[in-house]
């Protein structure tokens, strides 16, 4: 089973997002509850989740909760028909999710190959555990919209998670990883 290390807003930026998130949902009647919204850091493939947590906690020791700039929206076509926003690449986020992927690797979990080939983003919109299946015109002309938003911001990141991909918010947090308070 995969399991993913996610990155968590905290309540404002949250529901700034889940705002944008909630408008496209009832626009296409996409979700009778909406996913939770996170920012995917690694994939790992049936990992020691012992080991596993001993290795993420050492990582995020020195690291206190970070901000994330929002750069517009990144759409993923067809057959995953996802509308996301798009974390830049940039500071806190894109070195601790290099630090994790290539720490876990040295340590024998299986993680992506190249993270270099990894946009990171929040997905707003897709077909995973939708009410419905959303049609092509209408993906794309959700994505043109929030595209046409331009939306830049930042926000702020307070903790990380370990997931099962379940869509059960009870049972799919494996673990929490509360990042330090300024």
């Amino acid at each position: 089973m995969k399991y993913y290390l996610v990155a968590l807003l905290d309540e404002d930026s949250y529901s700034y997002v889940e705002t944008i998130q909630r408008s496209l949902s009832n626009k296409y009647k996409l979700y009778h509850e909406l996913p939770t919204l996170h920012i995917t850091l690694e994939v790992i493939g049936d990992p020691d989740l012992e080991k596993l947590s001993t290795i993420i906690n050492e990582i995020i020791k020195p690291y206190k909760k970070f901000k994330v700039s929002v750069n517009g929206a990144i759409c993923f076509d067809p057959p995953h028909k996802s509308v996301n926003l798009k974390i830049d690449e940039q500071g806190y986020i894109i070195r601790l999710a290099k630090k994790i992927n290539s720490k876990l690797a040295e340590n024998g979990f299986l993680v992506r190959e190249n993270i270099a080939n990894w946009d990171l983003h929040i997905s707003l919109a897709n077909t995973n555990y939708a009410a419905r299946e959303w049609s092509v015109p209408e993906f794309n002309a959700a994505c043109d919209a929030t595209k046409q938003k331009d939306i830049k911001t930042l926000l702020k990141v307070d903790r990380i998670e370990l997931w099962k991909p379940i869509n059960n918010k009870k049972k799919m947090v494996i673990k929490s990883f509360p990042l330090k308070s300024f």
